[in-house]
């Protein structure tokens, strides 16, 4: 049986076909396949899948219609999932992206190379998390300011709010790190309290927190 329903929007036949390989073989039913937004779309209307995977630049000008298809889908289908891929950090792009909720992920293309990690990432996305990708994480958190609130953190609170964007709970965090979870919990109520973020159990509501506080700096 299909652990998840998916349609690919890429005008990159090749990468499109790779990922729809990628896909199958891991369990995932490719719905349909698009070259551009018209089209992505009239699938999307068509099948309902669980998940939608877009490159954010298609045609015809290839700057952000990906995104605005990814709009499109979200205010029709709210349930269905939705991975805009990218090829570069595009901050503004990712951030409105991010505001529309959960089960919504921003990743780079060259996350795509890491098979096991992308499956994964793409499982927890059609679940309801929000998922960022660490090198627009990464860009944010060492883009140095004056006044950035973020050098109150340590570099371990970094680490930790680092995986918090990428959607991984405390006790993945802590897998990662390899912490224990109690450590984890510490260092969250910490980041939280010296950004001035109000604390929640809800993960996509955390991760939609500190990135758009990340944002803003």
């Amino acid at each position: 049986m299909s652990i998840g329903r998916v349609v690919l929007a890429d005008d990159d036949v090749l990468l499109r076909e790779g990922l729809a390989s990628l896909l199958e073989r891991s369990g995932y039913e490719v719905v349909g396949q698009a070259g551009d937004p018209t089209d992505l779309t009239a699938l999307v209307r068509k099948h309902v899948p669980d998940i939608v995977v877009i490159d954010i630049r298609m045609p015809p000008t290839h700057t952000v219609e990906g995104l605005d298809a990814a709009r499109v889908i979200r205010q029709e289908f709210p349930e269905t999932g939705i991975l805009v891929l990218s090829a570069h950090v595009e901050t503004h792009q990712a951030m409105e992206l991010l505001a529309g909720g959960s089960g919504i992920g921003y990743l780079l293309k060259s996350r795509v190379t890491d098979v096991d990690e992308f499956v994964s990432t793409l499982g927890r996305i059609a679940k309801g998390a929000s998922v960022v990708d660490p090198g627009l994480v990464q860009e944010l958190v060492t883009a140095h300011r004056v006044d950035d609130p973020l050098t109150r953190l340590s570099a371990r609170e970094r680490e930790v709010l680092a995986l918090m964007a990428e959607g991984r709970s405390n006790s993945g965090i802590a897998r990662r790190l390899f912490v224990s979870e109690g450590t984890v919990e510490k260092h969250v109520r910490s980041i939280l309290a010296k950004l001035d973020l109000e604390e929640t159990q809800e993960d996509h509501r955390r991760v939609l927190a500190v990135i758009t506080f990340l944002d803003a700096h």
